[in-house]
């Protein structure tokens, strides 16, 4: 599994063209003769970029969990996998995103891009910004949740 690290920001050109930043593209060097995954987020308004290989990780997972004799097994596999492309980062280190996920996401010209572990996550920076400030007074409640109440956490 890759751990991918930072946030950018950076701009897409008219023809949804945007330039990957250097340090995430070395970051990405191992991963660029395989290509990506560009989707939809389920979540939010954004675009999950996965590295080929951390997507077919998925999708093995995916596919050992999910029966598709079963509607809601389908339906969730349908609204995953939506908009769901193929895409290479070119020689000259850009990476086009396709105009429908580029309506999807609502980018504009200003984008951040931001690790999230094994995939990067394409905002528009406003609506980036936005969601981080939504979420600033639930943070420490929701890590101490999540977070705080394992056993032992492996510290002594």
């Amino acid at each position: 599994m890759v751990n991918l690290v930072g946030t950018y920001e950076c701009k897409v050109d008219a023809k949804g063209r945007l330039m990957v930043p250097a340090p995430l593209k070395k970051q990405l060097v191992p991963m660029l003769q395989d290509g990506f995954v560009l989707k939809r987020s389920v979540y939010e308004n954004c675009l999950e970029l996965y590295p080929l290989k951390e997507w077919d990780a998925v999708m093995e997972e995916m596919d050992g969990r999910l029966n598709r004799f079963l509607k809601p097994h389908r339906n969730l596999m349908r609204r995953f996998t939506a908009g769901a492309k193929t895409v290479d980062v070119d020689t000259n280190g850009r990476l086009l995103i396709p105009k429908d996920l580029v309506e999807f996401a609502g980018i504009d010209k200003e984008i951040v891009l931001t690790s999230a572990m094994n995939y990067i996550e394409i905002w528009d920076k406003q609506k980036y910004e936005n969601t981080l400030d939504d979420s600033v007074d639930d943070f420490a409640e929701l890590a101490e949740e999540i977070m705080g109440n394992q056993q032992n956490n492996g510290i002594s």
